[in-house]
């Protein structure tokens, strides 16, 4: 028989095995991840071949060397946030491939000479904020492939790290936030032979600069001195020691620097610095030719500042920059902009005035901007918030393309405002006021536009000529403008034969023409969401439903979220055969039509969440899932039929695609048998004896006298059942011939979880007083004899017993006592006996394939007569216990 191979196969499954438990994440890549373990010893029990190990934030004392020797294939090892107050040499003699090493934020406050002496393959090194007050000897002589060295947030008073030179493929080093107040001419003599590129020395009280201090280090490029409390004099000092060095980038953001004159960066001549950041300064005041010694510069940062008056000259030198930031650069208390004042920078590209307030802008104010292409104003509230045809005039000689003008207070554009802008090609007019008409003439002269973003305005009002003069346009997006349309026909769009995306959610749209699209040839996102566009789909429509969908034959998204639709017509989506994304949630569609998705067979995401959707047929789905990715269909109502979902639950447990939230938000509703279920755990197997009672069914209509034969059979068939069973085993009694002649004390040995003992004294205990079987249990609670243990009992019980019951719960499931021994056990006597001798009582509706997941049991393992489901109806009980006495009375041979 089947079922000996199966039991055969479950001796094995049954096999305790205790494995160690580990806190550290070990990954693919060989790491290590025991961050944030609390941990006060290092882990033994990692595998030998990790490469990364990350210690951090715990609560190390010490860092014992010998503890890693087992870990020889470290590259990186970090130790940082812990209280590590002394470090082992011996650890890089231990970790010969160590190249990274994290100690920041430790204990460790004096640095000895011999600590890394072995850590010659040490690339990087970090000693921040341990509270380092100085550095005795030459710590880091041997360390000749380190690159990266920081010693910030320490308490150290000079940057010298040693008496000779060394750290000579240094190209990093960090010593922000100490207590350096003097940087002396020796102060990186120690790196005399270095390639370093970075120094960063912010957050430093310096005093005094003396001369010659970074001629040790002459080649290096980036200048790090942000947060560093610098008076004109000394930003001056610097730029002066910077003279003919490598910089090519220097930071002195926050040093509050607050003017610039004429000498500030004179030292800085003959330099080929190309990158300078002065914000955060709280500047009040740029003199005119500032900036004339920093002819190389490519990009200055001047955001957030107090600039009041940007004289004419003031940026005149700037030839060569190609990023200005002036960002919040403006004094929100008033601004005078004197005209021309850009007219220096001439290979601008990218200029940055956001957020600032009140700008005067006149048709003088960006002459010469000879290259600018991008300009953004976003935030930047405009004097003027009409835009005229000469408010950005002196534009006409820029090739600007990207104009952003959101939230500056625009209300209103005349005609030809943007006329002089003939190579733009993306206008940003969202969040702001305007409330109007668009004739079309607003936008003339555009005529390389591509993208026009006005969304989130007050209202907007379309007319048949809106877009006439941008038919190039490929993105129009006008969501939250409270749209509407004062000629409908011909449609605002039908110029646009090159739009590819069109967003008009939210917009409270309740009626529109069926050709309002009409010519969207190369449409391919439609975003509809959060209008009110439930009445033109309803078949009591005047006219009947209106397609306004039609010939958007390339469209690919398209979202018509919450749009309160309850009726699908069957031809909605009829010719859309290129759709990927289709989003119809939150609306209130509860019936769809047979053919609504024909025609979308490369869908990849469908979303039909929150709808009132209570069947999911194959008939209407199966088209669209053979292509799906994603499906979000949670929070509908649905109906836990065969009818209605097996089909769906069946496709639900084995697709690939992506379900999100599958166990919680896809939850039965009725019927109240599985009201709370999630649908993915609705029981597809007794739907598999649907189809020939629907046959009967059928049949039944054509001859009364089946139909009552049937309802007789179908309403007291387990009655007929039970008096033909009690007849015939009265006659031939319950217990069928065994050739094995065996002897067992007990007709049973019941295995139930200890929250069922009352169900077993109710009902199993009494059948022993039935004089007509003789039935003998063996009860744990009762028969186990006192002194024996436990284990010992339930063997020999069960060798006793002629046939095991199962007492099948969702307790039973979960009690690891009956699950890891007592079926165990069972099996292993079963197979060893070639015995068919267990029968399965099931108390509660368990799905086949939680049975299988929790004890690797199915129902087809058994035969049918030793699978008993116990009725709810008190008057069908009777009729259980006859099949029980019949299963208990089978014979134990295995056909």
């Amino acid at each position: 028989m089947e079922i000996q191979c199966l039991l055969l196969s479950l001796s094995g499954i049954f096999t305790l095995s205790v494995l160690a438990d580990n806190p550290c994440k070990v990954r693919e890549d060989l790491t290590a991840d025991c961050s944030h373990l609390k941990l006060s010893t290092i882990p033994s029990n990692l595998p030998n071949n990790i490469k990364i190990l990350d210690l951090s934030h715990n609560q190390l004392k010490q860092l014992p060397a010998a503890n890693l020797t087992k870990y020889d294939q470290l590259v990186r090892l970090d130790v940082g946030f812990n209280t590590v107050h002394r470090f082992e040499p011996e650890l890089c003699i231990y970790l010969p491939f160590l190249k990274v090493l994290n100690l920041q934020h430790n204990e460790l406050v004096k640095i000895s000479e011999k600590y890394f002496a072995s850590c010659l393959q040490l690339t990087e090194l970090y000693l921040n904020a341990n509270g380092i007050s100085s550095v005795n000897g030459n710590p880091f002589e041997k360390l000749e492939n380190l690159l990266v060295l920081d010693m910030s947030h320490n308490k150290l008073t000079s940057t010298t790290l040693g008496n000779k030179q060394q750290l000579m493929n240094l190209e990093e080093l960090y010593f922000s936030s100490n207590q350096v107040s003097v940087l002396s001419k020796e102060a990186f003599g120690f790196l005399g032979n270095t390639t370093l590129q970075k120094l960063d020395l912010s957050s430093n009280p310096l005093k005094e600069i003396q001369a010659g201090c970074f001629q040790a280090i002459r080649n290096f490029s980036i200048l790090v001195m942000q947060k560093t409390q610098l008076n004109p004099h000394l930003t001056e000092q610097i730029c002066s020691e910077l003279a003919h060095t490598g910089i090519n980038t220097l930071l002195l953001n926050e040093v509050h620097l607050l003017r610039i004159t004429n000498t500030t960066f004179r030292g800085l001549a003959d330099t080929d610095l190309k990158v300078l950041d002065i914000s955060g300064n709280s500047l009040s005041e740029i003199d005119n030719n500032s900036f004339v010694f920093l002819q190389k510069l490519e990009s200055l940062n001047l955001e957030n500042n107090d600039i009041s008056v940007l004289r004419s000259r003031a940026f005149n030198g700037l030839s060569e920059v190609q990023l200005l930031n002036l960002k919040k650069f403006f004094s929100p208390k008033g601004i005078k902009i004197d005209d021309q004042s850009f007219q220096w920078l001439k290979k601008l590209k990218n200029l940055n005035m956001e957020d600032n307030k009140m700008i005067p802008i006149t048709e003088y104010t960006f002459i010469g901007l000879e290259s600018l292409r991008n300009l953004s104003l976003s935030e930047a509230t405009l004097k003027q918030q009409t835009i005229t045809n000469k408010t950005f005039s002196s534009l006409s000689g820029s090739p600007l393309i990207h104009l952003n003008l959101s939230k500056t207070g625009v209300a209103r554009l005349e005609h030809g405002a943007f006329s002089c802008l003939k190579h733009l090609q993306v206008l940003d007019l969202g969040l702001n006021q305007i409330d109007q008409e668009f004739f079309g003439h607003e936008f003339e002269g555009l005529a390389n536009i591509e993208t026009i973003y006005l969304s989130y305005n007050k209202r907007l009002t379309l007319t048949s000529n809106s877009f006439n003069f941008v038919p190039g346009l490929r993105k129009l997006n006008l969501r939250k403008t409270a749209l509407t349309f004062l000629d409908p026909n011909p449609s605002p769009f039908t110029a646009l034969q090159n739009l590819s995306v069109l967003d008009l959610g939210n917009n409270n749209i309740a009626n529109i023409q069926e050709d309002v699209f009409k010519g969207l040839f190369n449409l391919k996102i439609l975003n509809f969401q959060h209008n009110n566009l439930a009445r033109l789909w309803k078949h009591a429509n005047p006219g009947g439903p209106v397609l306004f969908l039609r010939g958007l034959n390339n469209l690919e998204i398209l979202n018509l979220l919450s749009n309160g639709f309850d009726e699908m017509p069957p031809t909605a989506f009829k010719g859309l055969s290129n759709l990927r994304v289709l989003k119809l949630g939150e609306n209130n569609v509860n019936i769809l039509p047979a053919a609504l998705f024909h025609d979308q067979t490369s869908l990849k995401v469908l979303d039909l969440h929150k709808n009132l959707v209570t069947t999911v047929e194959m008939e209407i789905f199966q088209n669209v899932f053979n292509s799906l990715e994603v499906l979000e269909m949670g929070g509908n109502p649905f109906d836990c039929t065969c009818e209605s979902i097996a089909w769906f639950a069946n496709w639900l447990n084995t697709t690939n695609a992506s379900v999100p939230l599958v166990q919680s938000e896809y939850i039965c509703n009725t019927p109240s048998r599985y009201h709370g279920i999630s649908v993915a755990n609705f029981d597809v197997s007794p739907c598999k004896e649907v189809a020939p009672f629907q046959f009967f069914a059928f049949t039944f209509t054509f001859t009364s006298t089946f139909i009552m034969l049937v309802l007789v059979i179908h309403f007291q068939g387990w009655r007929i059942q039970y008096y033909w069973t009690v007849s015939v085993n009265r006659v031939l009694g319950f217990k069928e011939i065994d050739p094995l002649h065996e002897h067992f004390e007990y007709d049973a040995y019941i295995i139930h979880a200890k929250q069922d003992n009352s169900w077993v004294e109710e009902n199993l205990i009494p059948l022993e007083k039935d004089t007509a079987c003789k039935l003998k249990f063996c009860y744990e609670e009762r028969d186990f004899e006192a002194g024996i243990s436990n284990l010992t009992a339930i063997v020999n019980s069960i060798k006793q017993s002629r046939k095991i019951i199962f007492v099948i719960t969702l307790d039973f499931l979960n009690d690891p006592w009956c699950r890891r021994f007592k079926i165990h056990h069972a099996f292993q006597q079963a197979i060893e006996q070639s015995r068919d001798s267990i029968v399965l009582i099931f108390l509660e509706d368990i799905p086949d394939y939680r049975l299988n997941h929790t004890i690797h049991l199915r129902r087809g393992m058994f035969k049918s007569r030793c699978i008993l489901d116990f009725p709810a109806q008190s008057e069908r009980v009777n009729a259980f216990n006859q099949k029980l006495k019949i299963a208990l009375g089978s014979t134990n041979l295995i056909k």
